[in-house]
């Protein structure tokens, strides 16, 4: 069992940046491959990064790429997503997941993931 949660949303204009964190436990973030995803209101949850057990893969939808990183804390148990040049349409709830299936090493299919947050919410408006 994964408990995941997300903090570190809320409002910023056009050009600023924000960092979420994900505290995981249960589960060490060294042994679970974890993504980051966000849903606007009415459509999908859509992969945003993804980092692998070993921490040293990553994977990055290709809107965010150059903006965003994703990284890991061990000693915290917490897995960041620094997001820089942020633009409206990153405005959404943002989730982190996590997987246990050891045959992934980085995922963006949000059905890979066993455990999700519950969500923080990114606005990004002037």
């Amino acid at each position: 069992q994964v408990q995941l949660l997300e903090s570190g949303g809320g409002l910023v204009q056009p050009g600023g940046s924000l960092r979420l964190s994900c505290a995981a436990s249960g589960r060490a973030v060294s042994s679970v491959a974890m993504g980051w995803f966000r849903q606007r209101p009415g459509k999908e949850r859509d992969f945003v990064a993804a980092i692998s057990r070993s921490g040293d893969v990553t994977s990055y939808e290709h809107r965010v790429k150059g903006r965003f990183t994703i990284s890991r804390d061990s000693a915290k148990n917490t897995v960041y997503l620094q997001m820089n040049s942020l633009k409206p349409e990153d405005t959404a709830v943002y989730f982190c997941g996590a997987t246990t299936v050891s045959s992934v090493l980085v995922s963006a299919a949000p059905e890979e993931y066993d455990y999700w947050g519950q969500g923080t919410q990114v606005t990004v408006s002037s």
